[in-house]
């Protein structure tokens, strides 16, 4: 019998689990009140095993995973909600099994490049969250003293553009602006990250203007076809800025530095001599990346846009062989999604016809002239809560294991910002962040299955393979496929402040 002062838990088993990296049958035992993982058994415990009233389940042959966390999103509240926001992107998260978000400093208005920005942001997110929300602080020209204010306020970490960002409100920063970010942060307990664009010193672009955040390389073909975009954010753009970046580590040389998104496989030798001379530097590669290929972009569709841009098969595959290296330098697998109401992508009505199903935003730009053109539609891929079905159905052709999963979308972007120990693993200690993953299920991707804001995705129509099954936060069920969905229970994310450790 269970005493009258039990604790309440929570207990999920299954012949397969990823307990702290390692595939092996499993009981994990969560105590709610603390919403923390009390013990593991590397076994399938039978439910008599613990107190009557014990929520208990066996989810054999299904696999429990640790919650995913997407270390890369734009949520874009306060400001431009009617691009996304805390409640629906947090919902689309925790369908994909994803448990932590970091929340990106721009796109919402205000930025988070101050404190009072911050502030505004964290009071916009209150009770809307699905699952826990992590923020990223902004590095923009003029804003060093307020870093180390950020820091204690619980950013974790900070990001800036070395190219013009897309919205007026984040610009992009200088050398000497980056010199001055590293020294404030040079001894602070943070990751600074990287946009890491830059337009080199070629053609017209000369001399001091190669330190300014000029439009990109003028088109040189018909604005509809994906070739002429891809023409004009050439490799050299990603390959320059990380040299640049490279160049002014020695300021701070115990402060990591990070490449968000990145897509072209030339600056993979760049990081790789760079870290071999010691250099803290890591880079995370994105969903859309690693599945979509320049090849099979038709013209018009600019649900494909995003900066740096989506590059050739052969591209494609060798982000694949640096990521499956055990000492690679792509450590973390993000899905950076950047969502926008769909009439800013510009889709041609024969594209629009059948995607973007918010039909409200659909024919409302000035022209048809402008529609499908990839210079003038919003550049940003929408997938959160997708990308674990993503990654496995392409990683079935790179002979991926639920265990390189793990560590690429929960170990490493939780050590990334500064949760391990706390998020990411199945381990004791760990909050119980779960994932309950059918390796073998399929689904298609319809408006049902893209719970964020606006149903524009380049991954409407796929079918992808794994399915998502249940999602835990703090030992709390937040999501079931089969059954009551979300049910009528309210949102219990909590935002992740506090200074980093």
């Amino acid at each position: 019998m269970a005493r009258a002062d039990a604790r309440p838990l929570a207990v999920l088993a299954s012949s397969r689990a990823v307990i702290e990296g390692e595939l092996s049958a499993a009981t994990v035992v969560i105590d709610q009140d603390t919403g923390k993982i009390t013990s593991i058994f590397h076994s399938v415990l039978p439910a008599s095993d613990f107190p009557p009233g014990t929520a208990y389940a066996d989810h054999s042959p299904h696999i429990l995973l640790p919650g995913l966390v997407d270390a890369h999103v734009h949520l874009n509240e306060p400001g431009r909600t009617e691009w996304e926001g805390f409640y629906t992107g947090t919902r689309a998260a925790a369908f994909g099994g994803v448990t932590t978000v970091i929340d990106m400093p721009l796109n919402a208005i205000p930025p988070t490049t101050t404190v009072a920005g911050l502030k505004e942001k964290v009071q916009a997110a209150e009770g809307k969250c699905w699952v826990d929300v992590g923020f990223y602080g902004g590095i923009v020209p003029g804003n060093a003293s307020e870093l180390r204010p950020l820091v204690e306020e619980g950013v974790r970490g900070f990001k800036g553009f070395l190219i013009d960002s897309g919205v007026p409100e984040f610009p992009a920063v200088s050398s000497t602006d980056i010199a001055l970010a590293m020294a404030a942060l040079a001894d602070e307990p943070t990751t600074l990250m990287f946009h890491a664009e830059m337009i080199p010193p070629i053609t017209a672009s000369v001399g001091d203007d190669v330190q300014r955040s000029l439009p990109p390389l003028a088109p040189t073909g018909p604005l509809n076809e994906y070739a002429t975009f891809l023409a004009s954010r050439p490799v050299s753009f990603e390959t320059y800025a990380i040299a640049e970046i490279l160049s002014l580590a020695h300021i701070a040389p115990n402060l990591p530095l990070h490449i968000v998104h990145l897509s072209a496989i030339e600056a993979i030798p760049l990081l790789q001599r760079a870290i071999a001379h010691g250099v803290k530097i890591t880079a995370e590669t994105c969903f859309h990346y690693l599945s979509l290929t320049a090849e099979s972009v038709k013209d018009g569709d600019t649900r494909h846009k995003c900066c740096p841009p989506i590059r050739t098969k052969s591209n494609q595959d060798g982000l694949w062989e640096e990521l499956m290296q055990d000492g690679g330098c792509i450590k973390t697998v993000v899905s950076d999604h950047s969502p926008c109401t769909p009439n800013l992508k510009l889709l041609p009505s024969s594209i629009s016809s059948s995607s973007c199903g918010d039909r409200s935003h659909r024919f409302d730009s000035e022209s048809e002239k402008d529609k499908g053109d990839f210079f003038a539609a919003w550049g940003g891929v929408s997938s959160v809560g997708l990308g674990l079905s993503i990654l496995w159905t392409e990683g079935q052709n790179h002979g991926i294991s639920v265990e390189d999963v793990v560590r690429w979308c929960c170990k490493n972007t939780a050590k990334q910002v500064g949760l391990e120990g706390q998020k990411g693993d199945l381990a004791v200690g760990c909050d119980g962040d779960l994932a309950v993953f059918d390796d073998e299920g399929v689904f298609e991707v319809g408006e049902e299955a893209m719970l964020f804001r606006n149903k524009c995705s380049p991954y409407q129509g796929m079918k992808l393979k794994g399915v998502v099954k249940e999602t835990w936060v703090r030992g709390q069920r937040v999501w079931e496929r089969e059954g009551k969905g979300f049910g009528k229970e309210r949102p219990r994310g909590k935002l992740l402040l506090g200074r980093r450790r």
